[in-house]
């Protein structure tokens, strides 16, 4: 979803006869020793699971240990009009340090084109930097692996910089060099619309990569930052994926196989971007159910799919929602009607919005979400090594890879 407003190492090393191992390979051995499920994380060593709350009903031990990555969610309240008007509550802090999450990809590109993106955008950025002086004690703001490692290991939720446009760069490539400098480590190409990238998912000619959306690629694999194919129309997408030089991810996404709306990503695409070496994010939202709430089944079944499709290596979570809950008062209810109905005015509303399904699983309105679906994955019979990089290990391999310029 979207708002409406103006490593572990960078080196080779050699295999025991001297041949060169790569740097994903060597990730991908990193990351199976941090979820092996009969070895406790090191970096969590100074985390007492008795301050942390848990849920009621525990099905999978190994939360507090692991690295937990939502690559789509916010420490702030999430798919609102007003989410950056007023600074974070004591609440809101409180709930993210409970999360026992190490990291979220935090979206702050602002809508709009042209000056109104651009200037947006550095505003919001603005609005985190307040936020991460304001609560250091809280938050950590994440530029590479090494600050996810301190994120896990001081108890803080690491806040990674995303956008979920290229409308701030305007024509201008340059500007993906200025962002990068300001923090920002996870790009999408387009949003549901077209912009100079690129078709998004809504646009029915579904044209594909455009000549300057190929220059951003190669400017984002450059500098280290990760192309993010959430909101982006499928050409655009199998384009973006040749085009790539690194492995790209859907942060935010569904398995169209289970409902075909332009949100959710067909099996190709899905197993394209694991091809890629990349991950797919599974959301908690709408567009997982055809006209109803979705619960937590609708989410086990879409993780399901896709690791059948993909592999257990390159399916994650990101839920699109703030790590605080909702709660549904009728302010709340009045704030999401306002919502929607400018998104349709907009042109922005994809299929599978409503007035009357709120952007949330009821299952798992909870900071704690991500070890509820930890324990929904362990009662659906999911192992604990996968379960371990599902709910944040895919992500950390794949940051690791394409933070390293």
């Amino acid at each position: 979803m979207h708002l409406l407003r103006a490593d572990p190492t960078a080196n080779m090393r050699a295999m025991p006869d001297g041949d060169p191992i790569s740097r994903r390979e060597f990730s991908r051995q990193a990351v199976a020793t941090l979820v092996a499920a009969d070895t406790s994380l090191s970096l969590a060593s100074a985390v007492r699971k008795d301050d942390l709350p848990r849920s009621n009903t525990p099905a999978w031990p190994g939360y507090d240990d692991a690295i937990v990555i939502d690559c789509l969610a916010n420490i702030t309240h999430f798919n609102t009009t007003d989410q950056y008007e007023h600074p974070l509550s004591p609440e809101m802090v409180e709930n993210c340090r409970t999360s026992g999450i190490t990291a979220v990809n935090a979206t702050c590109s602002a809508s709009g084109v042209g000056a109104a993106s651009f200037v947006g955008t550095v505003s919001n950025i603005a609005y985190y930097e307040r936020e991460f002086m304001a609560h250091p004690d809280a938050f950590i703001k994440i530029r590479n692996v090494a600050d996810l490692q301190e994120a896990k290991r001081s108890r803080r939720v690491g806040v990674i910089l995303g956008f979920q446009d290229t409308t701030m760069f305007d024509a201008d490539v340059s500007r993906v060099n200025l962002f990068h400098n300001l923090g920002v480590r996870i790009v999408q190409l387009t949003y549901n619309v077209r912009n100079l990238s690129g078709d998004g998912c809504l646009e029915p000619a579904n044209s594909g990569l455009s000549t300057f959306g190929r220059r951003v690629i190669e400017r984002l694999n450059d500098v280290g930052v990760l192309v993010d194919l959430g909101h982006v129309g499928r050409q655009t997408s199998a384009d973006a994926i040749k085009a790539s030089r690194k492995p790209v991810a859907a942060t935010h996404t569904g398995c169209a196989a289970l409902n075909d709306v332009p949100r959710n990503k067909p099996d190709a695409l899905l197993k394209a971007i694991a091809d890629s070496g990349g991950v797919v994010g599974i959301y908690l939202m709408p567009f997982l159910r055809a006209g109803a709430q979705p619960g937590a089944d609708d989410v086990i079944r879409h993780v399901s799919h896709a690791i059948d499709v993909c592999g257990e290596d390159h399916v994650g979570i990101g839920s699109d929602l703030s790590i605080t809950p909702l709660t549904l008062t009728p302010e709340f209810r009045a704030r999401h009607t306002d919502f929607v109905r400018r998104r349709r005015r907009a042109g922005i509303m994809a299929p599978g919005e409503d007035e009357s399904v709120y952007n949330f699983v009821p299952d798992f309105n909870t900071p704690r979400r991500m070890e509820q679906i930890a324990d929904a994955l362990a009662k659906a019979g999911h192992g604990s090594a996968r379960i371990a990089k599902v709910i944040g290990g895919n992500w950390y391999r794949l940051l690791g890879e394409v933070w390293t310029a």
